[in-house]
């Protein structure tokens, strides 16, 4: 689903009104080069918590812009832990100020709901199927007493675009950023 709707801005240098478009997109509908953003929630997510992140970011994003020039833009709840938000490139380049600004819209909506979205902890899948997070610090550890091994499926929250999104979205430890956490043996 592709929501149009018009509104306008005062040309900055001109003073003049300029009309612009505001697009959200269904997150299925974006190009597989889209760029993607994932935001990593410190706790999981109530059904309501999903409710309240979509339907704050559908408006919020459905007005994303750079410098005046409209986004064409969706995002997702995944796991009822991860959002991802993306942007067509293609269509228009987000700009650094408008990356802010959807950097601030996460952070106001995890401040209202009491959730962290900027948790840079290490997510895995338990063996139950649920999503687990490992802190930074005690990563050794959970390697030494076997809860995490390579063979753990990690959550790359590193991914850029779509494409990257649907085929490397689950990994192997031994295939992410935490591989060198694992000693290699010679053959």
């Amino acid at each position: 689903m592709l929501l149009l709707h018009s509104s306008f801005i005062i040309h900055h240098r001109t003073g003049d009104p300029v009309i612009i478009q505001f697009m959200w997109i269904d997150f299925d509908k974006l190009p597989d080069n889209a760029r993607v953003w994932v935001y990593q929630a410190n706790r999981p997510l109530s059904d309501g918590d999903v409710n309240a992140i979509t339907n704050a970011l559908q408006p919020a994003l459905s007005q994303w812009a750079a410098h005046g020039q409209a986004l064409l833009a969706s995002a997702r709840v995944i796991e009822n832990r991860f959002v991802v938000v993306a942007v067509d490139e293609g269509y228009n380049l987000p700009s650094g100020c408008s990356i802010d600004a959807s950097v601030r819209t996460l952070r106001q909506l995890g401040e209202s709901l009491d959730i962290d979205f900027f948790d840079r902890s290490a997510a895995v899948r338990t063996t139950i199927g649920t999503v687990q997070t490992i802190d930074l610090p005690v990563i050794r550890g959970a390697v030494s007493d076997g809860s995490l091994t390579p063979e753990t499926t990690v959550f790359n929250t590193l991914v850029k675009t779509k494409a990257e999104f649907l085929t490397n979205w689950h990994l192997r430890a031994a295939d992410s950023w935490l591989r060198r956490y694992f000693k290699t043996t010679v053959a």
